[in-house]
């Protein structure tokens, strides 16, 4: 066994936490920082999303809400970019026309085959039709499926989970088709056939049921009292009525789980009543739980040499991976030479509360802490944990931006990096790629590729 595990020493691998659509953009960055220093690259994924089109597949299907991973597919070739515009698509924000683009597609008759190869348009098809075979096996007069902007990618992987029965192996079959790179790996922070949901506890005592809604505005969700002898009552919703429908929800779960979220924006976001306090995972009735980390991201943690955090929602996308167990203890590991935080370039709704604003050592105690519970320790931890699990802060700088104190870090042991960025759409500042490219070789130095070239010029 000894001999399939290398030595801490001879570990060189890069372990990212990364979610949603925010890390599009990164994805090339971070192949090239790996490839110049031939390092395997591992993408550590949460499956705790429930919203968009995940919303309607866990409805009818339960199962993980991994979100779209289209983003590493590579685009190299013609016949890449076609399968990668393929991946990506949503079907048609209409549910009936949605429905007849869906047909379309299972029939083999829409544009997005031009350019598929036909050995893997069968196949990819093969997938999608027993995916849609379910689809009609599920079908109730209380329960239709909703093809409204559902997402190709996510299509796809369901019907290969449901013919696998294996979460891994609809990820392995992705790769395949899509060719994405050796070396480089996707993990679902936890490897599991069935729905995990988080909730939000605020520091007013208040708290938010599931990944969409603390993300994004909704109805009320709050959790109902455990103790109480009645049926619990959410407001906006019956539990008998949600009991009634037929789908892939156990009976009594809460209401505010088993609605579909397609429809949401990520932008007009109103404030949180007040900073989030603590994530935690629980079950389909509201009660916490603590699950165990995928054993494959734990071994990847320990054949890292660096580790990033990279852009995204903070509580919704990193703290859901790093609160599993043994993934505090793996990050804690001091031969994990570089820990980064790349900042976000601006705020969002997890962040900004109607009181207070996050800074860069908040989002560094948030990770620090949910790293802390992980362990087992529910305490505040101290400041002289945060370099245990941040090492180098790589930040961009102006109005939207999180405040930066680059001494106060600097007391902490934290190094800092501070980069030019683009202004974005939304009032903050988006990353450069080479800018950032260049911010990772200089924390973690140019590489062997990267030298050879320089040698060679």
């Amino acid at each position: 066994m000894s001999s399939l595990i290398p030595r801490r020493d001879q570990a060189t691998g890069i372990v990212i936490f990364s979610g949603g659509s925010a890390a599009n953009s990164l994805v090339d960055v971070f192949g090239i920082v790996a490839e110049n220093r031939n390092a395997p690259l591992t993408y550590v994924i949460p499956i705790s999303d429930n919203g968009g089109s995940s919303s309607e597949l866990i409805r009818v299907f339960g199962g993980p809400g991994i979100g779209r991973l289209v983003r590493l597919i590579p685009s190299s070739t013609p016949q890449k970019l076609a399968l990668k515009n393929f991946f990506n698509h949503r079907l048609a924000s209409s549910a009936g026309h949605a429905r007849t683009e869906w047909l379309s597609i299972i029939e083999g008759t829409h544009s997005l085959w031009q350019s598929v190869p036909s050995e893997k348009k069968e196949l990819i098809r093969a997938y999608l039709n027993l995916l849609n075979l379910e689809i009609l096996k599920r079908a109730r007069p209380s329960s239709v499926f909703n093809f409204q902007s559902a997402s190709l990618g996510n299509l796809f992987l369901t019907g290969a989970r449901l013919f696998s029965g294996s979460l891994e192996s609809s990820l392995y079959a992705l790769r395949s088709f899509c060719q994405i790179p050796e070396g480089v790996e996707v993990l679902p922070v936890i490897n599991t056939g069935f729905t995990h949901h988080i909730c939000a506890g605020l520091e007013d005592g208040s708290k938010i049921v599931g990944q969409n809604s603390i993300s994004h505005p909704s109805l009320p969700t709050a959790l109902p009292s455990l103790d109480s002898p009645s049926p619990p009552q959410v407001e906006g919703h019956d539990f008998d009525d949600a009991d009634s429908i037929e789908d892939a929800n156990l009976p009594g779960s809460l209401p505010t789980l088993r609605k579909a979220e397609i429809e949401f924006s990520k932008h007009a976001e109103s404030d949180l009543p007040a900073r989030i306090h603590r994530i935690w995972y629980i079950n389909p009735y509201g009660q916490e739980i603590r699950p165990a980390a995928n054993p494959k991201v734990l071994r990847s943690l320990h054949e890292a040499k660096a580790v990033v955090y990279s852009i995204g929602s903070l509580y919704t996308s990193i703290v859901p991976c790093l609160i599993l167990k043994g993934i505090g203890s793996a990050l804690r590991n001091s031969l994990i030479k570089y820990k980064i935080l790349i900042l976000n370039g601006s705020l969002d709704r997890e962040t900004c509360s109607m009181k207070e604003q996050f800074s860069a050592v908040d989002f560094i105690a948030a990770i620090v802490t949910a790293c802390q519970e992980s362990r087992g320790s529910f305490e505040v931890p101290g400041k002289d944990e945060y370099r245990n699990y941040v090492t180098h802060l790589i930040h961009l700088e102006g109005r939207g931006c999180p405040r930066v104190d680059s001494q106060e870090l600097a007391g902490l042991g934290i190094n800092c990096l501070r980069i030019y960025g683009r202004r974005d759409d939304h009032g903050g500042a988006r990353y450069d790629g080479a800018a950032l490219a260049g911010a990772m070789d200089a924390v973690m130095g140019k590489g062997e590729r990267a030298r050879s070239m320089s040698m060679g010029d």
